[in-house]
């Protein structure tokens, strides 16, 4: 066998392949576990590094990220998400046995280091070993560290990898976990139960959306993946829970987009005897408490990959509220609504907006306004009074029955959260729902309706998509750099 501890000069995966796996059963006959057992730390990497002091006893493990060979001495880095600290290892220290091992360890592979802190001669954060433990060999090498993962394919099949080598992935998904808990005691705060309802329903029911249809064989019934969780909170309103919200997984069978994952994250919450304008106002200051604990402020900058910034995202309170048909009359002529339908098509026609034969007026209406509002938006606006046949769930707004008391609140040309006077009129709900599910009435759900008729209090409803937030908050330019697992075409 060659020479195990020896680095190749080539760059040929399978040598480099090749060699490990020889490294792996050169531990072996060492009498060296390459896969170790659990190992008892006082500090990780990041954290030792972070409030460090000098003559400290310590243990601490992670992975291998660096390495630096001086002969009878080494350096390396040891790495976590939150930073990494420097081992020195000397032959003398450790002894001949585990300088053995330690010879035949690589970039990549995991290991626990015993030691005293000391500072080198320029100022390092150090460890000087005393004892190395090998906990995990790495079989692969790891993407460059200068160069990252920049494959796209790799950097969401392979999200380990990316993680490992991007500073930027591992930043933007420690966010997301501290946003995500700061969100659930922002809520808890103020009162609010959180709750979890059934992801699997008979009648998929709370939003206008293709479901994921699957088959319960002990009850012999067709089900399917929730598209949303509204109507099982709103049965906990008819209950008696006054403040109720849920942090859930939702899933649509419809296509997939750079805003748009068949998998995703969302935050609905309800509040009896609020409204509309009350629930805005919790968006606005959830969102603007987020932006200043966890993006150093309300003014978020989105940066390209060379670190321009491309457009800067004012969140300074308050936010704009306007009229769903003042801001499409503004875009497109003030004599839009005096418009018929033919008349609409001919100007969708002028402007370049496509429109199918198959549009509802409303439809066409709403095309308009994603196409040349909604895309322009970039600093928030709470979007008003939408034309009913949009929000089936919400309740008619007293002055004017064509529209409803609803927001969608827009940023960075995308909504983040719509928010309800909810519905809690049993008959009107009931036609709502009729009028639209058409000719499918099967896809009613008669429980919800049922539980309506025993009384749900006035209450204000809010969802708010986590994944487009955390794009907005972070910077992302995709759904996918927010999500640590997104879903992708199946390899050939």
């Amino acid at each position: 066998m060659s020479d195990p501890s020896a680095t190749p000069p080539v760059e040929d995966l399978g040598t480099l392949l090749r060699i490990r796996r020889e490294k792996l059963e050169a531990l072996r006959a060492l009498g060296v576990d390459p896969f170790g057992q659990g190992y008892e730390t006082t500090h990780s990497p990041g954290a030792l590094r972070a409030g460090f002091e000098e003559g400290q006893a310590v243990r601490v493990a992670g992975r291998i990220t660096a390495q630096r060979d001086m002969g009878k001495s080494h350096f390396l880095d040891l790495s976590d998400l939150d930073g990494r600290i420097q081992i020195f290892v000397n032959k003398g220290a450790v002894g001949e046995e585990q300088w053995a091992a330690y010879k035949l360890l690589d970039i990549g592979d995991w290991i626990g280091v015993s030691g005293e802190t000391f500072l080198t001669k320029t100022e390092e954060p150090s460890v000087k070993a005393q004892e190395v433990t090998v906990l995990s060999k790495s079989l692969r090498p790891l993407p460059s560290k200068w160069h990252g993962v920049v494959d796209p394919q790799i950097k969401y099949r392979q999200r380990y990898l990316d993680l490992v080598a991007n500073e930027r992935s591992r930043e933007i998904f420690k966010k997301r976990c501290i946003i995500v808990a700061e969100i659930r005691r922002y809520l808890q705060e103020r009162g609010f139960y959180e709750v979890e309802t059934p992801m699997l329903q008979d009648v998929p029911g709370g939003a206008a959306a293709q479901p994921f249809e699957t088959r319960h064989n002990a009850l012999g019934m067709d089900m399917y993946l929730r598209i949303a969780p509204e109507l099982y909170l709103k049965r906990l309103l008819v209950g008696g829970f006054e403040k109720v919200f849920e942090l859930n997984r939702s899933f649509r069978n419809e296509g997939i987009s750079r805003r748009h994952n068949p998998e995703f994250t969302m935050l609905e919450a309800y509040w009896a005897y609020a409204d509309f304008e009350k629930m805005a106002d919790l968006v606005e200051d959830l969102v603007c408490h987020l932006a200043e604990k966890f993006c150093g402020g309300l003014q978020i900058e989105h940066r390209d990959a060379e670190g321009k910034v491309t457009k800067t995202i004012d969140l300074s309170r308050p936010w704009k509220r306007a009229r769903y048909r003042d801001l499409v009359a503004a875009a497109v002529g003030a004599d839009w609504w005096d418009l018929d339908t033919a008349g609409r098509r001919a100007r969708c026609g002028t402007l370049g907006v496509e429109i199918s034969p198959e549009m509802e007026d409303y439809e066409i209406s709403q095309q308009v306004f994603e196409k040349l509002v909604e895309e322009k938006m970039i600093d928030p606006v709470f979007v008003t009074h939408v034309s009913k046949e949009l929000v089936p769930l919400a309740k008619q707004n007293a002055e004017d029955a064509s529209i409803v008391d609803v927001y969608e609140l827009i940023i960075n040309g995308a909504e983040i959260s719509p928010g309800y006077s909810e519905l809690n009129d049993p008959d009107a709900q009931r036609c709502r729902l009729e009028e639209q599910a058409g000719e499918e009435v099967q896809k009613i759900d008669e429980d919800f309706l049922l539980a309506l008729e025993y009384g749900m209090p006035p209450a204000g409803g809010i969802g708010i998509g986590i994944d487009r937030l955390l794009m907005m908050l972070t910077g992302a330019e995709s759904i996918r750099d927010v999500v640590l697992f997104p879903q992708l075409k199946r390899r050939e």
